[in-house]
């Protein structure tokens, strides 16, 4: 018998459009946008700035939602989710970095990391636990109590990286993720992402205009003026 489970799209984006009101002026940022992405996927989203790239990842991830068209996340359609659900849906499954980190300043690396755990309710020692193997894993193991404006951008986008992973998410979004790093920090953050993604079966989306994350990507869809070409 077949797999429907494996068969079906973990991602599935039809007719989205992404329209925002500046006063007088409006900005159609996505204009029609359909999208596929399998279980355990890596797919890189390419496109000048302003084609729309961090929107729709944004959109795929449940942190904005469409003007119009349709997501569904595992075969549930994220528009019909409560608030609620969906809040639970992008702490538990769902793991983000952003290219501006966004670390609390007041928190240690270790807290920051812990967090999203927290949230979702796992224990104090647990969420420690799993905060510490995984900042040893992207190699800050020596700076658990440094706090962000003590640490190199390389060194907060690993803890950004590792606060996304804490959870154990099935889906891993990444907007330019090494958009603010030096050439070699931005290889290793590359290397990273992916050893990750394969050591935890997740399906991966990065948003990029770097084209060694694209070179490495097995699916690249590229966007350009709010569509993805060829479509």
């Amino acid at each position: 018998m077949k797999d429907e489970t494996a068969a079906t799209p973990l991602l599935r984006a039809r007719g989205l459009h992404k329209t925002y009101y500046l006063g007088r002026t409006t900005l159609e940022v996505l204009r029609g946008v359909d999208l596929d992405v399998a279980r355990g996927e890596f797919t890189a989203l390419r496109g000048a700035s302003g084609a729309g790239k961090s929107t729709l990842l944004h959109l795929l991830g449940g942190l904005d939602q469409p003007s119009a068209g349709e997501i569904w996340f595992d075969g549930e359609p994220l528009g019909k989710l409560s608030g609620s659900a969906l809040v639970k849906l992008r702490n538990r499954r769902v793991g983000f970095i952003f290219q501006a980190y966004h670390l609390l300043p007041e928190l240690t690396a270790l807290e920051n990391v812990c967090l999203p755990a927290r949230m979702a309710r796992v224990s104090a020692a647990e969420a420690e636990a799993r905060g510490r193997d995984l900042l040893a894993r992207v190699g800050l193991r020596d700076r658990l109590e440094h706090k962000p404006y003590e640490l190199s951008g390389g060194e907060q986008q690993r803890v950004a990286i590792a606060r996304a992973l804490v959870n154990a998410p099935e889906l891993v979004l990444a907007d330019e993720p090494t958009g603010n790093l030096d050439s070699h920090t931005g290889g290793e953050i590359i290397d990273l992402l992916c050893a990750l993604r394969t050591e935890r079966q997740a399906t991966l989306v990065i948003a990029t205009h770097d084209a060694r994350i694209a070179a490495r990507a097995p699916k690249v869809v590229e966007l350009a003026d709010g569509r993805i070409a060829g479509n």
